[in-house]
């Protein structure tokens, strides 16, 4: 008698368990580096931004104050308290500086504005604030009508330095602190040290009044020189000259 072989049926096409599994596992390692490469450039892209956006605050803060500083007038907006009764054209010390100069633009208009310049501490970091209001009937509390203007943020350290002359007219050494309200300092050097992670750095900056000398020495005192040389340069009498 003869045997008969019985064949077994073909196995059905498709994947087993441990197939799918992990072929499962291959895509989600795939999906999870794919994730953190573009988790990763979208990180870059914006620091890419943050930088950017820094280093063109930057450069918009420092041309605002060298074309202010450079356009000082010795203007008085307030007196000192001495026996002179000095007119105050400037104040300044290592944090903050007060003076008198025009506005750009459309601000510019009702005339010569007295404006402010200060270091103060924010939440993160130090923050260079400007503040102006009107000469004509300034009072010191019109500074503060307004919020002030954030010109620099993420400031690490910072500082005013004053350059003037003696009593014989030769250059004085760099002052942090300006003690001759009555006259505008012949230069004023502005340096700032932003924080590592904006990796910005503040251009040197050192501002010269851009005004010829002689129309204002000697406008600290109250007298006839004081008040012509006033109306010549409110006229336009006074020479400027670039530094």
């Amino acid at each position: 008698m003869t045997a008969r072989v019985i064949h077994s049926p073909h196995r059905a096409a498709g994947f087993t368990l441990v197939e799918l599994l992990l072929a499962i596992t291959l895509m989600s390692i795939l999906l999870g580096l794919t994730y953190t490469g573009l988790r990763a450039a979208t990180r870059s892209a914006e620091r890419g931004e943050v930088i950017l956006a820094a280093g063109g605050s930057v450069r918009a803060t420092h041309q605002f104050i060298r074309r202010q500083l450079n356009q000082m007038l010795p203007l008085a907006f307030g007196l000192a308290d001495d026996r002179d009764e000095t007119r105050v054209v400037f104040v300044g010390d290592s944090n903050s500086i007060q003076y008198v100069a025009t506005m750009p633009g459309y601000l510019g208009s009702g005339g010569p504005q007295v404006q402010s310049l200060e270091l103060v501490n924010g939440d993160d970091g130090g923050i260079l604030q400007f503040s102006h209001a009107l000469l004509q009937g300034f009072e010191e509390t019109r500074l503060h009508d307004r919020d002030p203007v954030v010109l620099l943020e993420g400031v690490q350290s910072a500082g005013f330095e004053f350059l003037g002359r003696d009593e014989e007219g030769v250059l004085t050494p760099w002052m942090q602190s300006w003690d001759q309200p009555g006259l505008l300092p012949v230069a004023v050097r502005v340096y700032i040290e932003l924080h590592e992670d904006l990796q910005v750095q503040w251009p040197e900056l050192v501002a010269g009044v851009r005004l010829d000398e002689s129309a204002i020495q000697g406008a600290g005192k109250v007298d006839t020189t004081y008040q012509q040389k006033m109306r010549e340069l409110i006229k336009g009498g006074g020479s400027a000259r670039e530094q």
